[in-house]
């Protein structure tokens, strides 16, 4: 199954601290597939559509909220579902949105505890998502720090929510950790998001954390899931996906910058 699953590379760059799409549409034809950004989609009018999260399979209601974790494989396909106004809200998010330190604090343990259970993927009740949906559909009309200040006020009121049901069973292994959990990690992707537009090299990288370069390249893989010139390229190409759809600059020339 895993040969089958797309790398998502999303448009979510490093200086942003969520991505939001809107769209309406009478199928879903997206693959099963992953992404290191954690992600809440919401789904109205895909009664009879199916949902599948890790190793969990099921049909989904009339309404769905449902918040994935990083790297977790998933996909919703069209199934049964035979509306032609499909109204669909993906909102992608890094996983150190909130800092490490910071979700220790006693008045961010929910938030904490529910970003630990997105690792196995969480649907959330009908009742919780038909109270969320108004502030999803008004989201992406705010700018800046409301922005960011809603969307941080919608995902603590999600975990405080009741009736949200984890859906990927217990000893389903996704072989990556929520956090890098690594000071010598997040120094390296510090300075790669810093100056991924301009030659990087493993050696460079790897002296930044006093690591001889094979030492460094088989930390890194084991550490995130993906080798240290694949998390480059998907960095790079993530930045690509946003001047495509934030700037009006041409393919040719997103492609050399």
């Amino acid at each position: 199954m895993q040969a089958n699953i797309l790398r998502e590379i999303t448009p979510l760059t490093s200086s942003d601290c969520f991505t939001i799409f809107t769209r309406v549409k009478s199928e879903f034809d997206f693959p099963l597939h992953s992404h290191e950004e954690l992600e809440l989609n919401f789904i109205l009018n895909g009664k009879g559509a199916k949902r599948v999260v890790g190793d969990h399979i099921g049909e989904i209601d009339d309404i769905e909220l449902v918040l994935v974790g990083s790297n977790l494989p998933h996909v919703w396909q069209t199934h049964k579902c035979t509306s032609k106004e499909i109204r669909e809200i993906t909102i992608q998010f890094h996983k150190d949105l909130f800092d490490e330190k910071l979700l220790r604090r006693n008045q961010l343990s929910f938030i904490r505890n529910m970003l630990e259970r997105s690792a196995r993927g969480i649907l959330f009740s009908k009742q919780t998502a038909e109270q969320i949906t108004p502030r999803l559909l008004i989201l992406n009309q705010k700018q800046g720090f409301d922005s960011v200040l809603e969307l941080m006020s919608i995902l603590h009121d999600l975990s405080i929510s009741r009736n949200m049901h984890t859906l990927s069973d217990s000893t389903f292994n996704n072989n990556v950790e929520f956090s890098y959990n690594s000071r010598r990690i997040g120094k390296a992707v510090d300075y790669m998001n810093q100056n991924f537009q301009k030659p990087i090299t493993l050696t460079e990288v790897a002296k930044l954390t006093n690591m001889t370069d094979v030492s460094f390249s088989r930390f890194f893989k084991t550490r995130t899931g993906i080798t240290f010139m694949d998390s480059l390229l998907e960095m790079r190409l993530g930045h690509a996906s946003r001047l495509l759809i934030d700037t009006t600059q041409s393919v040719s020339e997103v492609a050399y910058n």
